[in-house]
């Protein structure tokens, strides 16, 4: 496993995942003036596993990392605070353990109700079972299982970031008459962001922390988001929850995307994460 701080590289051109015994975890630091960015790269190989988890109760990524042993966890899909329902599909083990067709506040609330469509259909990570291989892809909820495929896990989110952003196709942007009229994530505006990107030889985790005590708007922007994981290989990303929900577990430390005004990291529990575990380890 390496860790350094670095500046992003060139983009290169990028095929498909291909399995791989050689890599290790590579866990860096990007600093830059508007935001400090934690990136870990996880190979596609045998010694480590991805999954998906969700919980009844919110948790934090330090109290799902313990719960399952793992090695990382950042957070995921997207709930409503207020009934701790999720907003976001949630695939297990090839089951839908977290179904926001269920949850009453969002489908029943009228403001929505133009949107509902497009934000059950939303974009999701997903990772299939091709026979021996493994593979990831990332897609709309209704879309349909690679032919000769199991899917074996999927974490909603969005919208996608790369190859093209779909903010307005999933329900996160609206204009009237040329005028912003719907922005819940501010895509415009900087702040705090956590995303899942595919890359050549694996997937790309991003988790951006925004810069405390500065007087200007810190973070990232959905288009710097986007710019930034291409430069790091990515063709497909996807935006996970983002401001106070930004988390990263990794090395029994825990980086979080916001902190409050003494300076002090805010750590918000959760409703649903992407985790990553040993094959070595024993549970």
């Amino acid at each position: 496993m390496t860790a350094c701080r670095d500046a992003p590289p060139h983009a290169a051109p990028v095929p498909k995942i291909a399995s791989t015994e050689a890599q290790e975890l590579e866990y860096r630091v990007y600093e830059q003036p508007q935001a400090i960015i934690h990136t870990l790269k996880v190979p596609n190989n045998r010694r480590y596993r991805m999954n998906t988890a969700a919980s009844d109760q919110l948790v934090t990524v330090e109290g799902f990392a313990q719960k399952y042993q793992a090695v990382a966890v950042i957070n995921g899909g997207f709930f409503d605070p207020v009934n701790q329902q999720t907003t976001s599909y949630i695939l297990v083990n090839g089951e839908t353990v977290e179904d926001p067709s269920q949850n009453k506040r969002l489908t029943k609330n009228p403001d929505l109700s133009p949107y509902l469509a497009k934000i059950l259909n939303r974009s999701e990570l997903r990772q299939y079972q091709c026979g021996d291989v493994t593979r990831y892809e990332i897609t709309f909820h209704d879309s349909a299982v690679s032919e000769g495929c199991n899917l074996k896990f999927a974490l909603g989110g969005g919208p996608q970031l790369l190859p093209q952003q779909t903010l307005i196709e999933e329900g996160f942007l609206d204009y009237a008459d040329g005028a912003v009229t719907r922005d819940p994530l501010g895509s415009r505006q900087r702040n705090a962001r956590s995303a899942v990107g595919l890359t050549e030889k694996g997937l790309l985790w991003v988790m951006v922390a925004q810069k405390q005590q500065s007087s200007a708007a810190t973070g990232m922007s959905f288009d710097e988001l986007s710019t930034f994981m291409k430069q790091l290989g990515a063709t497909q990303a996807i935006n996970l929850d983002g401001g106070t929900s930004s988390s990263l577990f990794y090395q029994n430390k825990v980086y979080t995307g916001k902190s409050d005004s003494s300076g002090e990291p805010i750590l918000r529990p959760v409703k649903s994460v992407l985790m990553l575990q040993d094959n070595r380890s024993s549970f």
